[in-house]
């Protein structure tokens, strides 16, 4: 959810709603600025009106980076768009050539990128798989193609696609096919 406060567009972080023995219910609400990232914990009472922002959205396909800019394209008007990386946030490292990603913009300003759940990508180091240590659940270290570190099940191997959660970048499954 998207707020107008103090002036400012705020993302909703975390909500958490609170009934006290005494006085009024109110939202103890986690916000983050949209444009700056500074955060911010603010309470509303259930008396207080707040604006709810509506974000535009569209698909667009990422194209290349060039100069901590990253350039992308309307699927649908091939209009280019560059766009700072630091709207894409910590995903950035899962960002792919020809990727589908939403856009999300304020009266024709980009506020942030959101990129799929879930991406490919091949695992180029790994430590080979021991006999006989399957015992537990255990997980050994990977690297994928394009540098980030995770930890893989023990029969995933390097050459292998894996499908990897870019929201906190951890193992999902083997990619098929």
């Amino acid at each position: 959810m998207v707020i107008e406060h103090q002036g400012k567009l705020w993302a909703a972080v975390r909500i958490q709603h609170t009934q006290p023995g005494k006085g009024g219910a109110y939202l103890q609400v986690e916000l983050r600025n949209l444009r700056d990232g500074t955060k911010l914990n603010e309470r509303f009472r259930s008396s207080e009106n707040v604006e709810r922002v509506r974000l535009d959205q569209q698909q667009c396909q990422y194209l290349y980076a060039a100069n901590e800019l990253l350039t992308f394209m309307n699927d649908e008007t091939y209009e280019q768009t560059e766009i700072p990386a630091r709207l894409v946030g910590e995903a950035e490292p899962f960002l792919q050539e020809g990727m589908i990603v939403a856009i999300e913009s304020h009266e024709g300003e980009p506020l942030r990128v959101t990129l799929p759940d879930i991406a490919a990508f091949e695992v180029t180091e790994t430590e080979p798989v021991i006999r006989g240590q399957t015992a537990a659940a255990s997980y050994k270290p990977a690297v994928l193609d394009n540098g980030v570190r995770l930890m893989v099940p023990p029969f995933i191997s390097i050459g292998d696609r894996i499908l990897v959660n870019t929201i906190d970048g951890s193992y999902s499954k083997r990619a098929e096919g």
